[in-house]
């Protein structure tokens, strides 16, 4: 009770009293300044109509002073005092980066980019009051900022748990929050496909839908709930997702996994299989020996044709293929494979996935793309182009970079948010194991100390991971994320040397109060 009164004295206060620069993640320069700023109804918002990417950003921007504040500004209207976005090519720094100043009479963001207004305006909504309780004074103050890595990113696991269209988008909304600029979206799994691929039909009436599914921790549990489960997302809903998080500066990477992780394709198409079938979209969790068969030439076919549908939906630049979790024992026993390895001279198995990878990396390369997998895809040596995404521990991406390939840090001891947040497991959601609590989420450096000044340049930057094994609700999917994903915003934007815990976990205190007024369900320290 004590603590609850505590929360809601916060809040309450929260307008009442000049509210502390508490912006996450905390920018490279800020500097606060005296007096304030009055957002009003008068303020109106000042840019370059013939950039509909300002129009865009000073749309969202009202459309979140009105759900949460009560008012809509004024665009381009002369009224005084204003609130104006600037662009400038001449801005020394990032083309992510701004330059943000606040005095008493006007608020002006300047930046080479739209990309950098846009971030502009997230630090901005966090000097705001959080209460609607009194004006909506904005401190005096200049802030510099930048990003410290390209690749900011957020991973979210669909094909074990399907989410709604809606959460995809509130997902969104909370990674541009935080200024994060790469959405994973990982939509084939062993345990559902999740994306309309209008050449391969079966795709959506057979490999989206399992029978059932585990109850409790898989190996552990021979009990299934006996409830059919499924969904996916049509090209029309994907198309609509991608330009929502377009327009929030968001890249979406789509992830199809290869040759491992594929037996609800298999479910559908049993000929791309090793024995032939038959296979069943799986009901339990782990990894299966069921892989797509690298001797046939329908398997290459099938990917090609699929891919070609994926790149027409998603313009990143790169396509993640998986790689992952890939275990050989059907191909040591198809003579189709082992026909392959024999007629191009591979050693073994291993060499074969990477004939596999690289095959397919010739392919989206002529499509003008590439290649992103996890760092299994360097087994039995690496596709030309290929970049890595580091997750069993920071080994892999060392071995990358040092051959310069691109790297994404991703382990799993700092940023698998699918890890319990406590020690007391029984006191939390069930989980498929780990600890990672706040703090450690904000140590992790993503460049090794093992690699040289010219082979950092290849660290792009990191990416938390949010595998739904264990999380069967968007309730429990943002329990899960928050607050970590704000220790990570820090991670990937914050200068190494301005990065500090305690001072993370006062502006923390205020970030609590504005994650409870957004309806977020954030896990409470």
């Amino acid at each position: 009770m004590r603590k609850l009164f505590l929360f809601l004295f916060l809040f309450a206060s929260a307008g009442l009293f000049a509210q502390p620069l508490a912006i996450i993640p905390q920018p490279s320069q800020i500097s606060q300044g005296e007096g304030s700023f009055t957002l009003s109804q008068a303020t109106t918002i000042s840019f370059d109509a013939t950039k509909p990417e300002l129009k865009s950003i000073a749309a969202q921007l009202n459309e979140h002073l009105n759900k949460f504040y009560g008012i809509t500004l004024p665009l381009n209207e002369k009224s005084k005092p204003t609130l104006s976005f600037r662009l400038n090519k001449s801005l020394p720094g990032s083309d992510e980066g701004y330059l943000l100043k606040v005095d008493p009479k006007e608020i002006v963001i300047t930046a080479k980019t739209p990309a950098g207004i846009f971030y502009g305006v997230q630090s901005l909504k966090q000097m705001i009051p959080v209460s609607q309780n009194g004006p909506l004074t904005i401190p005096c103050a200049e802030i510099n900022d930048q990003p410290r890595f390209a690749w900011r990113g957020l991973h979210l696991d669909v094909g074990r748990h399907y989410f709604p269209v809606s959460f995809i988008k509130k997902y969104i909304d909370n990674m541009a929050m935080y200024k994060l600029n790469t959405f994973h979206w990982h939509l084939t799994e062993d345990q559902g496909w999740r994306l309309e691929i209008n050449q391969y039909p079966k795709l959506t009436e057979i490999s989206s839908w399992r029978d059932e599914t585990v109850v409790g921790h898989a190996g552990r549990s021979k009990t299934y709930d006996g409830v059919g489960y499924g969904g996916f997302y049509t090209q029309k809903q994907v198309k609509e997702i991608v330009q929502y998080a377009a327009d929030r500066f968001i890249t979406v990477v789509p992830e199809i996994e290869m040759p491992g992780h594929s037996v609800s394709v298999l479910a559908a198409y049993p000929e791309l299989g090793c024995t032939g079938g038959p296979y069943n979209v799986m009901t339990t969790w782990g990894v299966h020996k069921d892989v797509l068969c690298a001797g046939k030439e329908e398997t290459f076919k099938f990917l090609q044709n699929v891919l070609d549908e994926v790149c027409e939906l998603f313009p990143s630049k790169f396509i993640h293929i998986g790689g992952d979790e890939c275990p050989k024992d059907r191909w040591k026993e198809c003579p189709d494979c082992q026909k392959r390895i024999k007629d191009n001279g591979l050693k073994d198995e291993h060499e074969l996935q990477s004939y596999f990878i690289t095959r397919i990396e010739k392919y989206l390369n002529s499509k003008g793309r590439q290649i992103i997998g996890w760092d299994e895809i360097l087994e039995g040596g690496l596709a030309p182009g290929a970049s890595v995404m580091s997750w069993r521990g920071i080994k892999g991406g060392i071995e990358a970079a040092k051959q310069k390939h691109n790297v994404v840090m991703t382990p799993g001891s700092h940023l698998y948010f699918d890890h319990y947040q406590s020690k007391e497991t029984e006191k939390e959601p069930l989980a498929i194991g780990g600890y990672l609590p706040l703090e450690q989420v904000y140590s992790y450096e993503p460049i090794p100390e093992e690699l040289s000044a010219d082979e950092q340049k290849y660290i792009m930057g990191a990416q938390g991971n949010v595998w739904t094994e264990y999380i069967p609700s968007t309730k429990q999917a943002e329990y899960m994320v928050f607050p970590r994903i704000c220790a990570l915003a820090e991670v990937v934007w914050t200068p190494k040397e301005k990065k500090n815990f305690t001072d993370f976990s006062k502006r923390m205190d205020t970030e609590y109060v504005r994650l409870y007024r957004y309806g977020v369900n954030y896990r409470k320290p």
